[in-house]
């Protein structure tokens, strides 16, 4: 069982008070603790079953406008006053930045929606083998599946926050995934593809036998791809992947990338990005959502935010260091995004799929192309040709390419929103990007 808050509050709080007594200013500390249990199949044979226990604690301390941090895994007495006096040194030795600080005191979070994000049920490991051996039973019914690889993950955590402005919060976590990836083979071709479930509580997962049969069904899909000519096409985007265009965006307008000059969006708050329907939402309090929080990793309150309206850019992600060089106030997102999300369109996946008489669609995408300084996207691809709305064919080995200025502009989105990860999209169309086949 994870250590309970008031333990966690009890070791922070000495923490506080022996780093102010060595003469910091000011001071911060995280401690949190995590118990996982992961279970490992692979065709139908346990493969690896382990259990971690890890605990850990974060400083901060400032001495004016100096700061620097130190992290340890023993909360022993005796280390711990070590570690600080450790922090405190260092921080004599680091030069002075004007932006270094606490987060603003009115700022902090202080009224505590439930968000429900703990399940105290336990999964035993004989129940966890149980799940993953109904997974891949129903992935092999398929003769062409060939091979498969399982697991199953249980964590649970909590965590507090203290600082030296009178901070005093954290809370518990918990997280249940599985997966199952689904070899398929057929004609010498040979596919793989998978699916997978992660939620905060243990009776909102998928059932097994659909998350095995999914994956096979997609491996399936892909068997005996064709190699297409280049040209320029309407690109559909899955969900899977068009999630990964939001986390772009996320990136983009994180204060960081924006104080540094190095993102396309710097100069664009109040200015048009995405065409008119366009709606983009990060929402931290979303009952049992994974990217759900009370507060960010400094303590600040988090709200939601509407972060583009009808196309238009409304807030930067920002947290208190690069919110001070942008002389902008920290809407509490150190550590990112929460639930980010497109809000769903008004047009039916089927709909979408006969916008034109040929698209592409994608469904995964291989390397990590983008290039947020400029905007430029250019990754590796596999997907499958739709002429009139049917799936044709798989394809692979292609490049698809173009400006992510031109891709918030010419987007079209399905009404097929579904919350599955921290940062969800429905189904997306994209019109005339750049496709390098064969």
């Amino acid at each position: 069982m994870v250590k309970d808050k008031e333990h966690l509050k009890k070791k922070a709080s000495f923490c506080i008070d022996f780093a102010k007594k060595l003469g910091a200013t000011d001071a911060s500390v995280t401690i949190m603790h995590s118990i996982s249990e992961t279970v490992n199949f692979r065709n139908k044979k346990l493969d690896e079953s382990n259990r971690s226990d890890s605990l850990g604690i974060s400083l901060v301390t400032y001495l004016d406008k100096k700061k620097s941090n130190i992290t340890s895994s023993n909360l022993d007495e005796d280390n711990i006053k070590t570690l600080v006096e450790r922090c405190i040194e260092t921080t004599k030795n680091t030069p002075e930045d004007e932006f270094n600080s606490l987060p603003d005191k009115n700022l902090l979070a202080r009224d505590f929606k439930n968000l429900d994000l703990y399940d105290s049920d336990h999964i035993e490991n004989d129940k966890k083998i149980d799940y993953l051996k109904e997974a891949e039973e129903s992935a092999f019914k398929n003769k062409e599946i060939i091979n498969t690889e399982t697991g199953f993950s249980e964590t649970k955590s909590n965590f507090v926050l203290v600082n030296s402005d009178g901070f005093e919060n954290g809370y518990k976590s918990s997280s249940f995934s599985a997966s199952c990836v689904a070899v398929a083979k057929s004609n010498g071709s040979m596919e793989r593809d998978y699916e997978f479930t992660n939620t905060c509580h243990k009776k909102d997962m998928m059932k097994a036998s659909q998350i095995g049969s999914e994956a096979a069904k997609k491996a399936l899909e892909k068997l005996n791809p064709r190699k297409i000519e280049s040209e320029k096409i309407n690109i559909i985007f899955d969900k899977r992947i068009s999630k990964t265009i939001l986390g772009n965006f996320a990136r983009a307008i994180s204060s960081a990338s924006i104080a540094r000059g190095t993102s396309f969006l710097k100069d664009k708050i109040n200015k048009k990005i995405f065409s008119d329907k366009i709606n983009i939402f990060d929402k931290p309090d979303i009952v049992k959502g994974l990217g759900s929080r009370y507060f960010d990793s400094e303590g600040v309150k988090n709200d939601p935010l509407k972060l583009v309206e009808q196309g238009i850019l409304k807030h930067y992600l920002i947290d208190t260091y690069y919110g001070k060089k942008l002389n902008l106030q920290s809407n509490g997102r150190n550590g990112g995004s929460s639930n980010l999300f497109f809000e769903s369109g008004d047009i039916s996946f089927k709909d979408l799929l006969n916008l034109s008489s040929k698209n592409l669609y994608i469904t995964e995408t291989i390397g990590h192309g983008s290039n947020l300084v400029t905007g430029d996207y250019s990754v590796g691809a596999n997907g499958f040709i739709v002429e009139n709305g049917e799936f044709k064919y798989p394809v692979s080995e292609i490049t698809i390419a173009g400006n992510f200025k031109d891709i918030f502009n010419n987007m079209t989105l399905a009404d097929d929103l579904e919350f599955k990860y921290k940062t969800n999209s429905p189904t997306m169309l994209i019109e005339g990007m750049v496709v390098a086949g064969k």
